[in-house]
């Protein structure tokens, strides 16, 4: 299992993988910690030096703009030297292994990866092949995982919105194909929130998505009601062009967060997104850019988050709680 090589024998976190299985006393002590970097942002100087001396390799074999540069602005902000990988002129395009490239970046003495790639188990496959003092970050691995969005989308509710035990939390859209829902749904369901609701139509749930503890709704105005937080998921173009959406004007139609939609929800409800967003066919501008959007504040919040995961892997002492 991934949770097995995240931790090491003497119970401290090797890796930062996936958000299954992970304890709730880990989660918040990550999110306690990006609390103590957001004040580093502020700062004239943006640096603190907790990481000066280790070397971070963003490898990213998928296109990103937030999920990199914010790791990269995370990386710099510890000290850290932290060198971006070109994939597309990188040897792996000239048919070399991606252990291969990984083993031959580590005789350069790397400390720590940040792996991004569109096949699910990647960073889990580097992550079992680097030696004990190398640490990987899963930056998203095709339909798995994205921690650390999940993680960051977790410290915006709770600046926002306080104790996730009183919580009402709708995820909307592609449910399926979404590698953030599942890290979204794990670290919610861990953190005890009163109520996790995924909503889309049925070919974009997962069969028996219930079982990860969430209720699922096809009605989108139903599954809005009464909720304090919604969490819009990006519908990927690739999957418009298949028979799983009529199209996008009719998916906007039906599941598309609009201000009347919105008016479902708790008054104070707030509206994130991991963004890219698709404007005009997951969400409206008037929402996206109203008074309830956090969706910016996230972005922010990203760098915090990142900072900590990346201080806590290469600086840890202290062991990993207990599982029950």
């Amino acid at each position: 299992m991934i949770g097995d090589i995240q931790i090491d024998a003497e119970g401290r976190r090797r890796h930062f993988l996936t958000t299954e299985g992970m304890p709730a006393e880990t989660i918040l002590g990550i999110l306690d910690t990006a609390e103590s970097f957001i004040s580093v942002g502020e700062r004239e100087i943006k640096k603190v030096p907790l990481l000066r001396g280790k070397t971070v390799v963003n490898l990213f074999f998928e296109s990103s703009t937030r999920t990199r540069t914010t790791f990269e602005i995370a990386g710099k902000r510890l000290s850290a030297d932290v060198i971006n990988i070109n994939t597309s002129v990188s040897a792996t395009q000239k048919g070399e292994s991606l252990l291969d490239t990984v083993r031959n970046l580590e005789a350069m003495h790397i400390d720590l990866f940040v792996v991004r790639h569109p096949l699910s188990g990647a960073a889990d496959l580097i992550a079992r092949s680097v030696p004990e003092h190398v640490h990987v970050v899963n930056a998203g691995d095709g339909r798995h995982a994205h921690p650390t969005q999940g993680l960051l989308d977790m410290f915006t509710i709770r600046r926002y919105k306080g104790d996730f035990r009183q919580l009402k939390v709708a995820i909307v859209g592609d449910i399926l194909h979404s590698r953030v829902a599942r890290s979204q749904i794990h670290a919610l369901t861990a953190l005890g929130t009163r109520e996790v609701r995924v909503i889309g139509p049925r070919p974009l749930l997962p069969t028996a998505v219930e079982r990860l503890g969430v209720q699922a709704f096809t009605d989108f105005d139903e599954g809005l009601r009464g909720v304090d937080v919604i969490i819009m998921l990006r519908l990927q173009r690739e999957r418009m062009c298949s028979a799983l959406i009529p199209s996008a004007r009719e998916y906007f139609d039906l599941y598309g967060l609009t201000p009347r939609r919105l008016r479902q929800a708790a008054p104070e409800a707030i509206v994130m997104h991991p963004g890219p967003m698709n404007r005009g066919i997951e969400i409206d501008s008037a929402v996206a850019d109203g008074p309830q959007s956090v969706i910016l504040p996230q972005v922010t919040n990203g760098i915090a988050v990142r900072m900590a995961i990346l201080a806590r892997l290469a600086g840890a002492t202290q062991p990993e709680p207990k599982t029950p």
